[in-house]
């Protein structure tokens, strides 16, 4: 099976990407190419991903964190009072602002806000600016602390997967919430979202098959380039993973061009016994649909 990178927030980054293939000696012509947002994609030859549509590249560079600075307006924000967020990349050499990326999903700048008690989650695209900072207004709800996860791809580098927080004023850090879990159906504004699972209880350490079945199976279109988005958050919000398809009406990789699906699978490992908040989207007649499920990971034995 397929294993999806997991991000932890201990390292910020996608640890699987910190140890490339060694580049080929000179004149000697690559023959592994690799996509740089799902790394087990491989194949012989240039190409594009079939799960995201990504240009395959050979010979990745080691990966480097870069800086992201996040600076808003007021400096202090007050839960549901809107704010303007400024998100800055600097390159760690030189410390200077990057202004060149590569696209990801059809964009160059993803963003997931998630409140600490899980209840709050924003996937927003802040726009870019002349000074290639990216701006962003967004209210955020509860007086809570909240975590802010940054998805790009510098020119040049390897794609990143940062984390920042950003409190409200009053808000103080706190025990993780306690969750129940909830794999329910859930209706979203035109689409009702089912989930299954094998197993059905998800083991720690262990792959774990996410079926969404979807109703009506009609006008399913793609989402940012793919046929669903899922970001998967511990209780804790300590492990984070946003991933995309595995598998289409049981068809791997995905088919891009294929007609409305009406089952989107994806695969995932989670790394501890805990509780995670799963949202997936999928858009439909135009809408973007976001379901949340909550599903506990035990220990083996």
């Amino acid at each position: 099976m397929t294993r999806r990178t997991l991000v932890q927030l201990l390292a910020t980054v996608r640890p699987g990407l910190s140890q490339p293939p060694a580049p080929k000696p000179p004149g000697v012509p690559a023959d592994d190419f690799t996509c740089p947002m799902d790394k087990e994609v491989r194949q012989k030859g240039p190409g594009k991903c079939p799960r995201c549509g990504m240009k395959l590249v050979a010979d990745l560079p080691k990966h480097v964190d870069y800086n992201l600075q996040i600076a808003t307006e007021p400096r202090l924000v007050k839960a549901g009072v809107p704010a303007a967020m400024r998100f800055t990349v600097r390159h760690p050499a030189t410390n200077q602002t990057v202004r060149d990326f590569e696209l990801i999903h059809e964009r160059i700048f993803h963003l997931f806000v998630i409140s600490d008690d899980l209840r709050f989650f924003a996937h927003e695209h802040p726009e870019q600016q002349l000074d290639g900072s990216f701006c962003l207004a967004l209210k955020l709800p509860f007086v809570a602390s909240y975590r802010v996860v940054a998805d790009f791809f510098p020119k040049g580098g390897t794609p990143q997967f940062l984390t920042e927080t950003i409190f409200t004023v009053g808000a103080r850090l706190k025990t993780k919430p306690q969750l129940v879990g909830n794999v329910f159906p859930q209706q979203a504004k035109n689409l009702k979202v089912a989930l299954t699972m094998e197993p059905a209880q998800p083991i720690a350490g262990q792959e774990t098959l996410l079926f969404f079945k979807l109703d009506p199976p009609e006008a399913i279109e793609q989402y940012l380039a793919a046929w669903g988005h899922m970001l998967v958050a511990s209780d804790d919000l300590i492990d984070i993973v946003h991933d995309h398809p595995l598998y289409v009406d049981g068809v791997a990789p995905p088919d891009l061009k294929a007609p409305s699906p009406s089952q989107v699978q994806f695969n995932i490992i989670f790394p501890r016994a805990s509780v995670y908040r799963v949202w997936v989207q999928f858009q439909r007649k135009g809408v973007v649909n976001t379901a949340a499920f909550t599903v506990p990971v035990r220990t083996l034995g």
